[in-house]
């Protein structure tokens, strides 16, 4: 049973450090164009009436600004700067968001910017106009008291125009785009290069996808930058939606009801940090045809926001394959957050009492089952050493296993009995951590000294992994022993170091879960052992075997 057990730890690991890479959503192959999906299956929410109607053709002569200036929009949840070289957005910052030093949230990667493009510039798949679009300098007309603004730009053969409209207090903006080039329309992408600017989760740039839900397949779609690694990777369709996103953040356009739209992936090779060492991160260029009206969502992965903008939306928070219990449970860390605690690191320390108690009975049963295995030991000795000059390929091994299984057929043991509980926490092992992973709720969550419940402890020695440590090595001292064996003993007084390993770079909000899974487990194995719940066995006197056959 140790060794099940050991293997069910080492199994645990590699859940935690492999699952990322492994369970990832396969890039499709380029989808053809299909029909228009049923009203049913299309999104509820697209606000794009109200956008302005794009200019008509290009005009005679030139229309260009003589210096490059910016425009800020300032709304109750952002700060956007644009600037009118390329008519793009310079900075996107979140104000109910911080990042890794405390200061609010700026979504552009600027570090990256320089080299891709700003978020917003155009992108021609099909060859440029003779003008570089993105290094124009457009003629701002700011309108709606600072909410909106118009750019145009015209050196007489090739116009272009975009328009932005913002409201006070949502997260959704409205954007359009047009360019001609000699009166005819040229098709283009409006495009977010470089991912985000968002450093506060490590590896950040593994994290980030491009994303689009298929209506005509009836299903969300995600793609790594490395898919796009030998050139852009296009698809297009009937979607619901298309963009970016990370782990806590998304930028989506979503399109007219029933409208075909384009999206093109990119792997852009930009800095981590300003001055940094460069990795590839996810782009995304989406269009609608010869002129581009979304509506455009830029802000948290937030579940309730994400199904009022759009029901579909919300399947970008991804819970993984655990999602019938990890999704519960982030509704019941929200719930006793919002109700009870105001915290939620106290919210992960109640829910998971909660889940220690639900499994008592199975410890119950488990635990007898321990106690009588070790009440057993003695007679599993001396049938280990009538058997000690067996080995692994006599026939006669099959008599030693025989034996040791009618012994604990005997007495009512079922060996896997004391494995039970810890593979039944396995699973709400997993879906912690995808809560903890996904969740934006989570995301710069304190508690007591922990700054960030999603992120590992940033003191020098972390405090939380090394109590668990210490609660584990208590915890196994107390739990009876199964085996007689030292060297079986000896390997697993060695787990709690082995554990101590795995937590240690992990977030603090998932040591906190198995650390009062190890207080709780204390005070139950005390009273356990105080109540005595199963008689000891008497050991039974066993006949040493005659001399090996020859």
């Amino acid at each position: 049973m140790e060794r099940r057990l050991l293997l069910a730890f080492l199994l645990m690991g590699l859940v935690l450090f492999l699952t990322p890479y492994f369970f990832r959503t396969t890039p499709p192959a380029p989808a053809p164009q299909p029909q228009k999906p049923p009203a049913a299956s299309q999104p509820v929410q697209k606000k794009t009436e109200a956008l302005p109607a794009p200019a008509a053709a290009s005009r005679p002569g030139q229309v260009a600004a003589s210096r490059e200036e910016t425009f800020i929009v300032e709304t109750d949840l952002f700060r956007v700067t644009l600037a009118n070289r390329g008519a793009t957005l310079r900075s996107w910052i979140l104000k109910k968001y911080k990042d890794g030093t405390g200061k609010p949230l700026e979504l552009v990667n600027t570090a990256g910017a320089a080299k891709t493009g700003y978020p917003l510039s155009v992108y021609f798949k099909n060859g440029k106009p003779g003008t570089d679009l993105n290094q124009a300098l457009y003629v701002p007309a700011p309108q709606a008291e600072g909410l909106a603004i118009d750019y145009e730009f015209s050196d007489g053969r090739v116009f272009a125009r975009k328009s932005f409209r913002f409201r006070k207090d949502s997260y959704i903006i409205e954007v359009s785009s047009v360019v001609t080039d000699q009166g005819k329309p040229v098709a283009h992408l409006l495009a977010w290069r470089g991912g985000f600017g968002d450093r506060t989760v490590a590896k950040h740039a593994a994290t980030q996808r491009s994303v689009y839900y298929d209506l005509s397949a009836n299903k969300l779609v995600e793609n790594e930058a490395k898919a796009a690694k030998d050139g852009p990777v296009s698809a297009s369709g009937a979607y619901s939606f298309a963009g970016i996103m990370d782990a806590y953040f998304a930028a989506v356009f979503l399109p007219a009801d029933g409208a075909t739209t384009e999206l093109r992936t990119f792997s852009d090779p930009v800095p981590e940090a300003a001055g940094g060492a460069e990795a590839p991160h996810v782009g995304a260029g989406v269009s609608g045809g010869d002129q581009n009206r979304f509506a455009l969502f830029v802000g948290p992965k937030d579940l309730d926001l994400l199904r009022k903008v759009n029901p579909k939306l919300e399947q970008i928070v991804d819970f993984g394959w655990f999602a019938f219990i990890a999704k519960p449970l982030f509704l019941a860390l929200n719930w006793v957050n919002d109700r009870y605690v105001h915290s939620y690191g106290w919210s992960i320390v109640l829910i998971t009492v909660i889940i220690n108690f639900l499994l008592l009975p199975l410890k119950i049963t488990s635990l007898k089952s321990m106690k009588k295995m070790s009440a057993l030991q003695p007679q599993i000795a001396a049938i280990n050493e009538k058997y000690k000059s067996v080995g692994l390929r006599d026939p006669r091994k099959a008599e030693q296993n025989q034996e040791i299984m009618e012994l604990y057929k005997k007495h009512g043991v079922n060996p896997m009995g004391g494995c039970v509980p810890m593979l039944l926490q396995i699973p709400f092992f997993i879906a912690f951590y995808k809560v903890l992973t996904v969740a934006i709720e989570l995301r710069g969550a304190s508690w007591l000294w922990v700054t960030d419940l999603s992120q590992p402890e940033t003191l020098p020695i972390r405090i939380l992994p090394v109590t668990m440590i210490v609660t584990q090595f208590i915890l196994q001292k107390m739990t009876p022993s199964t085996t007689a064996d030292p060297a079986q003993q000896r390997v697993m007084l060695l787990m709690p170091l082995i554990l101590g390993f795995m937590f240690y770079g992990v977030s603090s909000g998932l040591v906190l879960y198995w650390l009062t899974g190890n207080l709780v487990g204390i005070a139950q194995q005390w009273f356990f052992n105080r109540i005595a719940l199963a008689p000891s066995v008497p050991p039974a006197p066993v006949k040493r075997a005659k001399g090996p056959r020859k």
